[in-house]
């Protein structure tokens, strides 16, 4: 996992030029999180998987509003990490669904080259109880080149990721920072149609975890397994079809 370095002031930054507002009211003896925090205030509930893939997505709906007194919450699926690029660089792609004090939930995309990473702000006024899907997919005729895709629609141009084809475990997991402070935030979020891709372009097949993120504090609990027979599934998951894999992640 990673620290969320830049997403905390460039919503801010957003919310000083569109005049977004949220409220914030929970406490840290209020919700009992963030108890397993790392030495960077980092917590996390969600699920890393099994196998290399060339692309992760899911359905994700914030159950409530998130409640943020510090720091930042995301729901996201992605792939990369710290050392995970080029002679050991920083290197990720994220997308998904965040909340800082002030501020209603958005959606963003994250990508991370070495350096600084990337935020990029995709849609603000994210209202609770509504489902958006996120893809962050590999190209299949663009080896290392991967593109960001919300519900359907590319929202992305290619990004390069040098060294990325193949060599990273999707990640679909809830991200809490305490910005530094003693405080607690709050969350529930669902994840459904939760899938790899084994190929470029989109192979899709059900996610099956190989590690579970889970801090002190947090819960998840299962709403439907991955077929015991991982078939292929097509390049377009319709609304109608299985559920391949589905877990809710929620503070206490």
């Amino acid at each position: 996992m990673r620290p969320f370095l830049l997403l905390a002031c460039g919503a801010l930054a957003l919310a000083a030029v569109t005049g977004a507002s949220a409220t914030a009211t929970a406490g840290r003896a209020s919700c009992g999180a963030g108890a397993g925090a790392d030495a960077n205030g980092y917590t996390y509930a969600g699920h890393q998987a099994a196998e290399r893939g060339h692309g992760v997505r899911a359905t994700i709906t914030a159950l409530r509003a998130p409640q943020v007194t510090a720091g930042h919450v995301a729901a996201w699926v992605g792939l990369g990490g710290p050392g995970q690029g080029p002679n050991g660089e920083d290197a990720w792609i994220q997308a998904g669904i965040a909340s800082v004090p002030g501020v209603d939930p958005f959606m963003y995309a994250e990508v991370m080259r070495g350096g600084e990473p990337n935020l990029m702000i995709i849609e603000e006024g994210v209202a609770p109880g509504r489902s958006h899907s996120f893809a962050v997919l590999e190209m299949g005729s663009r080896p290392g080149f991967w593109r960001v895709w919300v519900d359907g629609q590319a929202v992305t141009e290619p990004i390069r990721l040098r060294g990325s084809s193949g060599r990273w475990s999707p990640i679909a997991t809830t991200e809490s920072w305490d910005g530094g402070e003693a405080s607690c935030n709050s969350f529930g979020f669902r994840f459904e149609r939760v899938s790899v891709s084994y190929g470029g372009g989109g192979s899709w097949r059900p996610f099956v975890s190989g590690h579970r993120f889970l801090d002190s504090g947090y819960r998840l609990r299962d709403l439907a397994a991955a077929p015991a027979e991982a078939g292929m599934y097509a390049r377009t998951v319709s609304a109608r079809s299985p559920l391949p894999y589905a877990f809710l992640a929620s503070s206490s």
